[in-house]
């Protein structure tokens, strides 16, 4: 079939090209040779009148017009890929849907699993993969390779639909004899202490907390930095060392670790945590049922927890 002379057979090499920025890559992709691949990508310049991909060093990048030109035939594809496979209305006792979540560490500690383990009680068949976070996770929607996205707000893409998956503001955890950390702490206190950072990988989106305290101007004493969130709080247990960490996520360690929890001294503004999928999913049966199921089993805990932690609190001061 062709569209104003484009094979649209090539649409589907077009979009594993872009995708890879690699003849190789795009090829393995694709189940073609390399020399397929080429001739496929030589075809592509001639439509288009652009080299789509150009060498720079040793990789190659792509042209303004093939990054114009990336969600498009990606969102095309998708298009098609579900007009074209008929689904049957959803049925979550008998569905055995395949569904892939982007989120971080501490979503999953905090909210996802709960939701996971009400759909495994009403899906039982549904299988779920949990992909860690991406150097680039709006790429991951746009190209189709979650089904899910949960991130801040402020990092998803502004093209495709979301909702509030939940919020959570940031508190500061210490050990609870640290004798350095009171019941409140001073500005100029919070930077001179020992800190412990999430800091991740090159090319990933610093933390929120990370974002915010480098507007102040001012640096931490940062003494330890770990790839997760959820490593932060065992460099916290047994140290003078504090973390700035989200309250979900201090409530659920602190009585087990030993930690107590104290106010910030800075107004930090609350996370807003998304559930991102892709416009071409929007009538979805199954992700719609998911989402949902999400949200109602959030196992927000926090007063109980808190009880808990308070508790800890007391015993260590006996």
């Amino acid at each position: 079939m062709r569209f104003r002379g484009l094979d649209l057979n090539l649409l589907v090499a077009l979009d594993a090209l872009l995708a890879e920025a690699n003849v190789s890559k795009a090829g393995r992709r694709l189940g073609l040779s390399q020399s397929a691949t080429s001739n496929a990508l030589q075809r592509l310049r001639q439509h288009f009148r652009d080299d789509l991909l150009v060498q720079i060093g040793r990789s190659m990048a792509l042209t303004p017009l093939a990054n114009a030109l990336s969600p498009s035939v990606r969102a095309v594809l998708m298009q098609i890929e579900g007009q074209l496979m008929s689904r049957p209305k959803f049925n979550a006792e008998t569905s055995a849907r395949h569904v892939k979540i982007m989120a971080s560490d501490y979503v999953a500690m905090v909210a996802l699993r709960y939701g996971l383990s009400a759909i495994g009680r009403q899906a039982p068949r549904m299988r779920f993969e949990v992909i860690p976070v991406s150097e680039q996770p709006a790429r991951s929607i746009e190209h189709g390779e979650v089904d899910l996205l949960i991130m801040p707000d402020v990092y998803v893409s502004p093209a495709h639909p979301k909702e509030v998956y939940f919020t959570d503001r940031y508190v500061c955890i210490a050990d609870v004899n640290n004798r350095y950390v009171g019941s409140r702490l001073k500005f100029d206190e919070y930077l001179a202490l020992r800190h412990v950072v999430v800091r991740f990988a090159s090319g990933r989106q610093p933390t929120f907390e990370e974002r915010f305290v480098e507007r102040h101007s001012q640096s931490r004493n940062v003494d330890v930095m770990v790839p997760s969130f959820s490593a932060a709080p065992f460099f916290v247990a047994g140290t003078d060392r504090i973390a700035t960490v989200h309250e979900r996520h201090a409530l659920l360690v602190a009585a087990s670790l030993g930690l107590r929890i104290v106010a910030l001294p800075a107004k930090i503004p609350p996370v807003v945590e998304v559930i991102q999928w892709h416009l071409m999913n929007n009538g979805d049966d199954a992700l719609a049922w998911v989402r949902s199921t999400l949200l109602q089993h959030l196992g927000d805990d926090r007063h109980q927890t808190r009880k808990l932690a308070r508790g800890s609190k007391s015993s260590s001061r006996r």
